[in-house]
């Protein structure tokens, strides 16, 4: 019964392992899902989820055959056990020792007990299969607006010319989020939007990767509607990189070479020593073999950021989308990381959300949006003088200025 006992405890434990692995490996991928379609990974993040599952499937077939056995195993205990009391009961009867009432009682509790553990048997099942039941109403409820590929999509040629927003609009749950935008951007221009929380700047950003595609109007590339190229072309031609930066349970160079699954060592560390983050790798104790925590919580803000780079310079994306990061680093992470996307932003198309003055003064032009509406376009020196909307948020410190609500 003890072997018995921890043989199911085991199975149970390695079962409940694989579980958390799958939980984790979902809720990574949920996550960091804008990743996930940047990098044109959702072929291999299944995969890996697959993978993950497997192991879960494994797991889960031991522990039942443990479980299913558990209450043959304490039908059959039990019986043993008050078989043997009656006997050795009626033994001290026969010899005068034991009042027959008192045995009655004693079988009478027993069994009570018996019944008590078979009903603790069944609640193990239960449990898990809640469990299950509970996730997939989580995954029911982490579902987005998904964008369709026309039967018809072609591949998208190489980006030469310009991206256009014509009167754009979006909404949200029926709530105006972009009304009627029109913004073009010229191939290696830096543009910079600025605007208070809410005011639709992510929101902007995410339909030119068509994470979300238009309500109305059209977004397009050299004059072609982005709704006629593949998902995987379009995505191919445009970088990201997000304020929160996704990092995966895995090694340091697979993370760098997230979506690039072709790129050789020497590739990576090129990209690594371009965004600056060379250095810190190979002072790690397995250098690029490093298997970081699930969200990159074993690196501090700084090194987050520039590993993010790096895996932007190596996907080599004519477009870069820039949600430039506004974490607390000191002085010398601030520099290092300000280098790195000096680096990435060369000879690139950009559009950036700015939370640093440093990033608003060096963008080519300056984008203000205000509830959805883009109310200023100009130069730095241009808005100033106009007094308006980036005027005032001017006055206030940058970050405080893109993070408060209008």
């Amino acid at each position: 019964a003890v072997r018995f006992s921890r043989k199911v405890k085991r199975s149970t434990w390695d079962s409940q392992s694989r579980m958390a692995d799958v939980a984790n490996r979902l809720q990574a991928t949920i996550i960091g899902r804008r990743v996930v379609r940047s990098f044109n990974t959702e072929q291999f993040e299944i995969g890996r989820f697959q993978q993950v599952l497997q192991g879960l499937v494994r797991a889960d077939l031991k522990a039942l055959k443990y479980i299913a056995l558990t209450p043959p195993v304490i039908e059959i205990i039990g019986a043993l056990a008050m078989g043997s009391v009656a006997a050795f009961a009626g033994w001290r009867i026969a010899a005068g020792g034991l009042d027959p009432g008192d045995f009655v009682a004693a079988l009478a509790a027993m069994y009570w007990m018996y019944t008590i553990l078979k009903r603790f048997a069944r609640f193990g099942n239960d449990l898990t299969r809640g469990a299950i039941a509970a996730e997939r109403v989580f995954a029911i409820l982490d579902r987005e607006r998904e964008v369709v590929e026309a039967a018809d999509a072609m591949i998208m040629p190489p980006f030469s010319r310009e991206i256009r927003f014509r009167n754009a609009h979006f909404s949200y749950g029926g709530n105006p989020v972009l009304c009627g935008i029109d913004l073009t951007l010229k191939r290696g221009e830096k543009v910079a939007l600025v605007g208070a929380s809410g005011a639709g700047k992510t929101t902007l950003v995410n339909l030119m990767p068509r994470f979300y595609d238009v309500d109305t109007g059209t977004v397009e590339i050299d004059g072609v509607d982005i709704r006629r190229f593949t998902l995987a072309s379009l995505r191919a031609q445009i970088g990201l990189v997000s304020q929160e930066v996704i990092l995966f349970n895995d090694s340091l160079h697979a993370n760098i070479a997230y979506g690039c699954p072709r790129a050789s060592l020497a590739q990576v560390v090129a990209a690594a020593r371009a965004a600056h983050a060379h250095e810190f790798i190979m002072a790690l104790p397995e250098g690029y073999e490093t298997v970081l925590q699930e969200g990159g919580q074993s690196l501090s803000a700084g090194q987050r950021q520039r590993v993010a780079i790096a895996r932007a310079l190596l996907k080599d994306a004519p477009v870069l989308i820039l949600d430039e990061a506004t974490s607390a680093l000191d002085s010398q992470h601030e520099s290092l990381v300000q280098a790195a996307l000096d680096v990435l932003l060369r000879e690139r198309t950009a559009i950036i959300i700015a939370h640093r003055l440093a990033t608003v003064r060096a963008a080519d032009r300056i984008v203000v949006l205000e509830n959805g509406l883009i109310v200023e376009d100009g130069t730095h020196d241009q808005l100033l003088a106009r007094g308006g909307v980036y005027t005032r948020l001017h006055r206030l410190p940058m970050d405080t200025a893109t993070s408060r609500h209008p």
